[in-house]
């Protein structure tokens, strides 16, 4: 047809329906149990407006609102004929036949599929995400005022539901749209599920008085973080309610089907919901959250007794104040089994966060590490890359990653040195290539000077954070280092300087102020860095405008150096770290998240491992941080916090960055000032390396070499074995243009997941 298929790609927009690496990580899941032949599918909503754009107006962030399906989506198919009812509002009566939800309004949930298809096995699975439709008759059937007009234009409240993705990473906003999100994609998944397993079992979806015992043998349900919660009371109110079964046998069938992943252990990010709030808009639910509760606490001072402490640690509903209802610790009890995302962080969930549900069912408290898939973030991202390995090791490694560690044998190979080295194009490794094959670094490079008008050093070290913006994910100290560079290039402009590329990106949570102050500062030093001549071309400072999906594909692959400098403890795993390892990065980094796997699989030494451990982090809690004490230490840290304070800048307003210095001094729970001397030191160590083309090259295969463990086909068969009790099949099934008998004994059993 004459089309370029980079420029179609171009203009494609994402389909950004998730905040952070939640969402992404369940796209990457989604890749691997297509891969693995599981017969699984996505649930979620079909936002009409995604995760917000990001502009940078004069260094401030100011949003735009996504309309991702303005020209419409070519990939998803709606499916009016599964359309189904949700209800909310109303009251609970008891009569004689049994409890009964009544007088509520509903909201049709309109399901929408789009295919995900597994790598060369010809599976296709199914990502359902429903929108939210009025009723014909809504707001003219129950007292018809006349105003035929307004109740039309009415609908939109009921269609407001799957408007807009609320816009908070690691952190909890209680709002009522919100909850009615979470209930309808749930109340929608669940009606979906249960007319399959009719239809599957009976032939039909006719509410035969359904056998139930074998559900969980044919359905497992994962809740990604706390947010599907409200399907464990759910599901227990259609069993009970509707399909007349006895709490006890629900309740047996419920925690068989459902297990809980846990993706943090910020205080702030746990989900408590208001008990009057949810009495209101879904009254039955309360009521059978209160049963559950109840029987809960009764098995606890059973083997408990007089522990009334034990009991308020452990309840679901929270007194004092607003009763709230902690949604983790609904999931924990209604579970078979909970996971956190990495060794690290399981263990500080199994021992802090929910140290009392460990002490009671040990068994069922598991990890299942996170993982990436090689398809989009090695393969399609940085084809150079992939198939400079495929020369070496062969090509199987895209469905087994494992096979990377193959690359160990020529770590010492000059000429395979010299290829990875020319793939990313790093200091020293000849000229660059012609521009069909443009090396990762140059074409980046001549993006950022296309986007940013700035010239770049394609040979300077690109030094890149790219995250959320978030204090835990310490963006600021990044920014401190970046200061402490510009001083010490002005005050010694003659010494040796291994010229960088500062790149930080990432979003900030509308309503978090801390955050965009950050995003502020980087930019307004930034503007002093890069117009400084003493400076030159030694360190540049870009702020990646609009951090997404489609841009992490381009710079991950051109990056030299990762930044992962999470106060350890507080990430709990992290996968852009995974993505930068796998495309020949290195990481600079805390002992948090994967991190510490990173540095297990590589080896410490091939990372640049720095700063405070967990150990050390509960040491200075108890003893007390203060952040004084190392600004009076540290003369580096001292000037740059002092420049910040002054307003060098920020000449026009002074104290613009007044707040972020207080909170720096006074209430940093993330600890800045205590890791900051370990991270400037540890940065001369990787501009040492940095010098030294070809060590810095060895390390960079040894990291590829060691990404192995971080392929997200590992995390799903872990799932899958631990979990779902489901066996991963790597049969390819046959095409549909192969006759089917021909092709019977090729076709493995599918278990629904």
């Amino acid at each position: 047809l004459g089309l370029d298929m980079e420029e179609l790609e171009e203009i494609e927009e994402d389909a950004g329906l998730g905040n952070g690496g939640l969402g992404r990580l369940a796209a990457c899941f989604l890749d691997s149990m297509a891969t693995l032949g599981l017969a699984a599918y996505g649930y979620g909503i079909r936002y009409e407006y995604g995760i917000f754009n990001q502009k940078i107006r004069d260094g401030w962030q100011v949003e735009e609102a996504d309309d991702w399906l303005r020209h419409g989506n070519p990939w998803e198919k709606a499916r009016p004929e599964y359309m189904l009812p949700v209800h909310f509002y109303g009251r609970v009566e008891h009569t004689a036949t049994g409890t009964k939800w009544v007088d509520t309004q509903v909201v049709l949930a309109l399901p929408y599929d789009t295919p995900v298809p597994g790598y060369m096995n010809n599976t296709v699975n199914t990502m359902r995400l429903w929108s939210a439709r009025a009723p014909n008759d809504f707001n003219l059937r129950d007292f018809n005022v006349g105003d035929y007009v307004q109740a039309v234009l009415d609908r939109n409240l009921a269609e407001n539901i799957s408007r807009v993705l609320y816009p908070n990473d690691n952190f909890f906003e209680g709002k009522e749209l919100r909850l009615k999100q979470e209930y309808f994609v749930v109340a929608a998944t669940l009606q979906d599920i249960i007319r399959r397993f009719k239809a599957s079992k009976f032939g039909s979806t006719d509410s035969v008085r359904a056998v139930f015992d074998s559900f969980p043998d044919q359905v497992a349900i994962q809740l990604n973080d706390t947010h599907p919660a409200m399907a464990i009371p759910e599901l227990m109110r259609i069993f009970v309610d509707i399909e007349k079964l006895p709490w006890n046998k629900a309740w047996d069938i419920t925690k068989q089907t459902f297990a809980y992943t846990n993706h943090t252990v910020l205080p702030e990010a746990l989900e408590r919901w208001p008990v009057d709030l949810m009495e209101k808009l879904l009254p039955r639910h309360l009521q059978i959250i209160y049963e559950i509760n109840q029987r809960h606490l009764d098995h606890i001072a059973s083997l408990f007794p007089n522990d009334v402490d034990r009991l308020r640690r452990m309840s679901l509903i929270e007194e004092g104040g607003t009763k709230r209802i902690n949604m983790a610790h609904l999931c924990i009890v209604g579970s078979h089994a909970v996971n956190g995302v990495a060794k690290i962080h399981s263990e500080i969930v199994k021992t802090q966060v929910f140290k009392d549900f460990a002490a009671l069912e040990p068994e069922k408290f598991q990890n299942k590490t996170n993982g990436i898939t090689p398809r989009r973030w090695l393969l399609l991202c940085n084809p150079g890359l992939a198939e400079l390995i495929a020369e070496k090791i062969g090509e199987d490694y895209v469905r087994d990653l494992s096979q990377l560690t193959k690359l160990h044998e020529f770590v010492d190979d000059d000429l395979f040195i010299r290829e990875v080295a020319k793939v990313k194009q790093v200091r020293g490794a000849g000229r660059a290539p012609p521009a069909l094959t443009q090396e990762n670094k140059v074409k980046f490079a001549l993006y950022l000077e296309k986007e940013y008008k700035v010239k770049i050093n394609p040979s300077s070290m690109f030094d890149v954070h790219v995250k959320r913006i978030h204090e835990y994910k310490r963006q600021l100290m990044n920014c401190l280092h970046v200061i402490t560079m510009y001083n010490r290039i002005r005050r010694d402009p003659a010494k040796l300087f291994v010229p960088r590329t500062v790149i930080i990106g990432g979003k900030a949570a509308p309503g978090y102020h801390m955050a965009k102050m950050i995003i502020k500062l980087i930019n307004a030093v930034a503007q002093v860095v890069n117009n400084d001549p003493v400076v030159g071309s030694k360190l540049r400072v870009i702020f990646l405008e609009n951090y997404r999906v489609s841009l992490a594909e381009k710079v991950i692959p051109a990056t030299d150096l990762s930044e992962q400098i999470s106060t350890a403890g507080t990430e709990a795993s992290g996968t852009g770290n995974m993505k930068f390892m796998l495309n020949g990065a290195l990481t600079i980094g805390t002992m948090d998240g994967a991190n510490v796997e990173m540095a297990e699989e590589a080896g410490e030494e091939n990372l640049f491992i720095f700063g405070m451990r967990v150990e050390d982090v509960t040491e200075l809690d108890r003893k007390g941080y203060n952040a004084q004490e190392y600004y009076d230490q540290l003369p580096e840290l001292k000037q740059a916090i002092d420049q910040i304070k002054s307003g060098f800048f920020s000449p026009k307003e002074p104290d613009l960055f007044k707040d972020v210095v207080n909170m720096l001094f006074h209430h940093d729970r993330f600890k800045l000032f205590a890791d900051y001397e370990a991270y400037v030191k540890c940065q001369e160590k990787v501009s040492e390396l940095y010098l030294n083309s070809k060590a810095w090259t060895k390390m960079v295969i040894k990291n590829i070499a060691a990404a192995g463990k971080f392929s997200s086909d590992r995390t799903i068969k872990e799932y899958a074995r631990d979990i779902w009790h489901v066996e991963p099949s790597d049969l390819k099934i046959p095409p549909p243009n192969e006759p089917r008998d021909a092709a019977e004994d090729k076709t493995p059993n599918g278990t629904a997941a």
